[in-house]
């Protein structure tokens, strides 16, 4: 008998739906976060169906989805650390907008001419589009640890230099830490840093979950002229564990409307210039 296209049986799925949907959660759960081209090269299926066991697995309360991927559940049981930090594609889909207001305030401040260090983070990424959306700038040479920032920068070149501090892959972020980090940033006398974080205190200084990238964001402070934090008003008040600085050692914070008055205040009476980012109005 001869077989034609609509007699001969599809090929099946090289694992059962169940048992890769098993193995995605452990690639989930081991990472942190997975991508779904990295479930499509893994498994040999399509685009389609990782989507359709990340969604799946999202049901059953194991993974939550986000930008690209997914990331575990949080759900911290007996054993596991409460404070978990997020993975980059899991902050980029949080506050969006107040990240975009605040980049737009502070890519104004950026001129031609400038050299600026741009941290790792969802926020400073904004502010990469938002300077790369500045036709006017030129000449500005930006140095960043984050890959993601970096290849955001590219499409600005020549008009922006790019420098990529190079260092050990932190994947979570995408970010280059020590070693090695640090030999970049101590040769380098930057007119502006913008450096995210996990928490602005009056008390507890500028902080970070992360004590590697803490140890950088540190050494951002002192190659700089005019040092900027940026962060979302669900960032202040909060301390985590790793200090970046006290607030002293920064000029500025720029954070969104929405801010709590009394932190704000507060944080002005501590010595530090805020800058809101007003939401943007509706037209008539």
């Amino acid at each position: 008998m001869i077989e034609n296209d609509e007699t001969r049986s599809p090929l099946p799925d090289p694992l059962p739906a169940h048992v890769r949907r098993e193995q995605a959660q452990q690639l989930v759960d081991e990472r942190g976060f997975v991508r779904v081209s990295e479930l499509r090269s893994a498994f040999g299926i399509s685009g389609v169906t990782a989507r359709a066991d990340l969604d799946a697995l999202e049901l059953q309360g194991g993974v939550r989805r986000v930008h690209g991927g997914a990331v575990p559940a949080q759900s911290p049981g007996a054993g596991q650390r409460a404070e978990r930090e997020p993975s980059f594609e899991e902050a980029l889909g949080a506050s969006v907008v107040p990240k975009q207001q605040i980049a737009q305030i502070a890519a104004a401040l950026v001129q031609s001419g400038q050299s600026v260090i741009l941290d790792v983070g969802t926020t400073t990424h904004a502010i990469a589009r938002a300077l790369v959306a500045r036709e006017d700038l030129h000449d500005v040479v930006i140095i960043t640890n984050g890959l993601s920032i970096a290849l955001e920068l590219e499409k600005a070149i020549p008009r922006f230099t790019v420098i990529v501090t190079g260092g050990a892959l932190r994947p979570l972020q995408h970010s280059l830490v020590d070693p090695l980090a640090g030999l970049v940033l101590s040769q380098i006398h930057a007119d502006l840093a913008f450096i995210g974080c996990n928490g602005v205190d009056l008390d507890g200084g500028v902080t970070n979950i992360n004590l590697p990238e803490a140890g950088v964001k540190a050494l951002m402070l002192a190659a700089a002229e005019r040092v900027i934090v940026v962060a979302d008003r669900s960032k202040l008040g909060q301390v985590h564990l790793g200090r970046v600085g006290p607030l002293s050692a920064f000029h500025t914070l720029i954070t969104d409307a929405a801010a709590d008055a009394g932190a704000l205040k507060a944080l002005r009476e501590g010595g530090l210039c805020v800058l809101l980012a007003q939401a943007a109005q509706p037209r008539p």
